[in-house]
């Protein structure tokens, strides 16, 4: 038969032979062995607040604020400073590199004079830098 007990349909192996060759621990071993196993539990470290995860987080946000944003924001603010003061005489370079004098001031389009008899009408919004202001606001400077 060889150990093997016969069943209905088949014959099972030995499976109460496989069991009494599996080692048995000492009621003290297993005892240690669940006690360290709490105290490793125990010594694990603790999640880390959310304040310190997100910290590096507000870090960079602060840092860009201050590096990006921040600067980007006054340049902004000085060209609508330059927009708004723009007046007939001033002499303007525009983004795209157009030199002129501004014959007319509309609400949202300046007059650009670039030579004799031409005229161009370009968004104020265009107007990159003032080289030359009119002569009525250095005679007030002067004064």
């Amino acid at each position: 038969d060889g150990g093997r007990k016969q069943g209905y349909f088949f014959s099972c192996p030995p499976y109460h032979l496989a069991l009494e060759a599996v080692p048995r621990l000492p009621k003290r071993t297993m005892v240690f062995s669940a006690i360290s196993f709490l105290l490793l539990d125990a010594a694990t470290p603790q999640a880390p607040s959310p304040i310190t995860q997100f910290a590096p987080l507000i870090f960079i946000g602060v840092i860009f604020y201050f590096l990006l944003i921040r600067p980007q924001q006054k340049q902004r603010k000085e060209q609508q400073k330059l927009i708004g003061s723009l007046k007939t005489g001033d002499k303007v370079v525009t983004s795209a590199g157009i030199h002129g004098m501004i014959a007319n001031v509309k609400e949202r389009t300046v007059l650009l004079k670039v030579a004799d008899n031409v005229k161009i009408e370009v968004d104020k919004a265009s107007v990159a830098t003032v080289t030359d202001r009119s002569a009525e606001e250095s005679s007030e400077s002067a004064s």
